[in-house]
């Protein structure tokens, strides 16, 4: 006869911000006693499970370690429950490759400096680059009073002009960042007024 089994952890995904990530579930509820959690991981080129840093813990996350960094690798995780004797079964990931499947905050804006006919704008990359990175920033900006049609520009520097303004007139912008090759781009910034100056 089979041997009771806890239920097994739900809702389990990756969830990876700026390359920054981890396994979340939901918790698994028993009547008594202190559920623990296991996970395990592997990648796409080796066919076999090894402990994460993440075996017998309490918490329903586990971030991943350094030997995980890779973004071009193709890893998949498991987890199950554990209470005493009692195991639940393995719940398993789909794969996940960080370049393609992590989310790209916004740049942070270090600075704006305003001039009668242009902003220049300094920003920094939300996240720190490797070799062969290629960052295109879209920058969307409006005049505050029509801000149903904007203008575009696109540039790979983080200082950057935008021109061809009116003076004394506040201007809004907001700027996503896209990685390349992804075609998506990354969550865009608040917006930020700036009123041009007079010449």
């Amino acid at each position: 006869e089979s041997s009771p089994r806890l239920p097994a952890p739900k809702n389990v995904t990756v969830y990876s911000y700026n390359f920054h990530s981890s396994l979340r579930w939901s918790p698994v509820k028993v009547d008594r006693g202190l559920v623990l959690y296991t996970v395990h991981f592997k990648t796409g080129a080796y066919n076999w499970w090894d402990e994460m840093n993440c075996t017998c813990i309490t918490q329903t996350e586990c971030g991943f370690p350094w030997s995980l960094k890779e973004r071009r690798w193709t890893i998949f995780l498991r987890v199950r429950a554990e209470l005493g004797n009692l195991t639940s079964n393995w719940v398993e990931t789909d794969q996940f490759v960080a370049e393609r499947n992590t989310t790209i905050g916004p740049p942070k804006v270090n600075s704006v400096t305003v001039s009668s006919d242009s902003l220049l704008v300094s920003v920094t990359p939300p996240f720190g680059s490797e070799v062969g990175d290629f960052l295109q920033y879209h920058v969307s900006y409006w005049e505050n009073v029509t801000s149903i049609t904007g203008k575009k520009t696109e540039t790979s520097n983080t200082l950057f002009k935008i021109g061809n303004l009116k003076e004394s007139t506040l201007y809004c912008f907001r700027i996503q960042v896209e990685l390349r090759p992804r075609s998506d781009l990354g969550l865009p910034s608040v917006p930020e007024c700036y009123r041009t100056t007079i010449s």
